[in-house]
């Protein structure tokens, strides 16, 4: 009986040992928490402290942005850390005062052009010119020849002729060297009178009749200078001429390179009539024209020639014609027994009258002049 009873204390013992062993492994459903670790406080502990039932966690430190006591303003702050000030370096004052905004009212007037900073270097010429139209003085050498045609005397080929001449002066000194140089401040003489350099300006005219294609007459009749004097102060004389009865477009300008390659022959620079006759016109006389007509002074021959419109009025004809003879197209009508009533110049140059009344002038502008100098 007793070694029966000693083994069942022996299998219960081992009974309690397996139970006590498998709560020991058994996990604790609170999350965070395990029984092989750390011991579970009991309910009566919890109540009892209920501040040590929650874990405390610590976080690292925050930097604080604080407004330091300073006057109204100034605008500064700090970044402090707990009570460490950080001082800016040199480096980062530097920085701060080039980034500030320009101001424009002291070193540059506000809204110029040189302040917004569009001009990255001004050019220096003798035809540099103003907001307000006028010529600045001369801030680099130029070459005489080139003086002299900004100052609207000629072109810069016909100008080298009046230097090898002997008649142009500077700073009183008569100077026929090819290519001399101007220098600023020197003063060029030509026919006693001292030069000045000017803007070149282009000026286009819808001429009426009656009026001479002249800058003066001793006659004391009305010229095309009339009708332009306000136009502007320089010093402009008409391209090549209208008669006196003639209409149409006229050029103007001081600009003598321009007037020289418009006015040769050999430019070929396109002029159109618009022709009305005292009677019709026959179609034998008008293939004639283009073929080629012989005058007093030699053979001249139209580019084109046709009836104007769809061809019902016979007695009105349009001519193209590069010629620069004086009266060339009365002359070839008259000379084929037509008289001419009326003459009216539609175009010159690709220019025409297009919005611009009888009498009236205008400006042209920079693509009609840029289209000029390219023909």
């Amino acid at each position: 009986m007793k070694e029966g009873s000693e083994n069942k204390k022996k299998s219960n013992f081992k009974e309690d040992r397996k139970k006590v062993e498998m709560k020991k492994k058994r996990p604790n459903l609170k999350k965070g928490f395990d029984d092989s670790k750390e011991m579970v406080k009991s309910d009566a502990d919890k109540k009892s402290n209920p501040k040590e039932a929650i874990p405390k966690i610590s976080y690292p430190p925050k930097k604080e942005w604080i407004k330091t006591d300073v006057k109204k303003g100034s605008g500064s702050r700090k970044d402090i850390d707990k009570g460490d000030k950080r001082k800016r370096s040199g480096d980062d004052q530097k920085k701060n005062e080039f980034s500030k905004k320009p101001d424009y009212k002291g070193d540059f007037k506000k809204g110029t052009a040189k302040s917004r900073g569009f001009i990255k270097g001004e050019k220096s010429s003798s035809e540099s010119i103003n907001k307000k139209g006028k010529v600045k003085a001369q801030t680099e050498e130029i070459r005489l020849n080139r003086y002299l045609s900004i100052a609207g005397i000629c072109s810069r080929r016909e100008a080298d002729d009046l230097i090898k001449a002997g008649i142009v002066k500077v700073n009183g000194k008569i100077i026929t060297e090819m290519g001399y140089k101007v220098q600023p401040g020197d003063l060029v003489n030509y026919g006693g009178q001292t030069l000045k350099p000017e803007r070149h300006v282009y000026v286009l005219l819808n001429k009426p009749k009656d009026f001479i294609t002249t800058r003066s007459d001793p006659q004391d009749r009305r010229t095309v200078m009339n009708l332009i004097a306000k136009a502007t102060k320089e010093n402009i004389y008409p391209v090549g001429r209208l008669d006196r009865m003639t209409t149409g477009v006229l050029l103007f300008t001081n600009d003598g390179d321009l007037t020289r390659k418009l006015t040769h022959p050999s430019s070929e620079i396109e002029k159109i009539y618009h022709v009305f006759t005292d009677k019709v016109v026959k179609y034998d006389h008008i293939v004639q024209i283009q073929e080629g007509v012989e005058l007093d002074d030699g053979i001249i021959k139209a580019d084109k020639v046709k009836y104007v419109g769809n061809g019902e009025d016979k007695k009105q004809v349009g001519i193209e014609i590069h010629s620069g003879r004086n009266r060339i197209v009365r002359r070839i009508f008259e000379h084929l027994g037509y008289k001419v009533i009326k003459l009216d110049r539609v175009v010159f140059a690709g220019l025409t009258k297009k919005d611009l009344p009888r009498g009236k002038y205008r400006i042209l502008n920079e693509q009609e002049v840029g289209t000029l100098k390219m023909l």
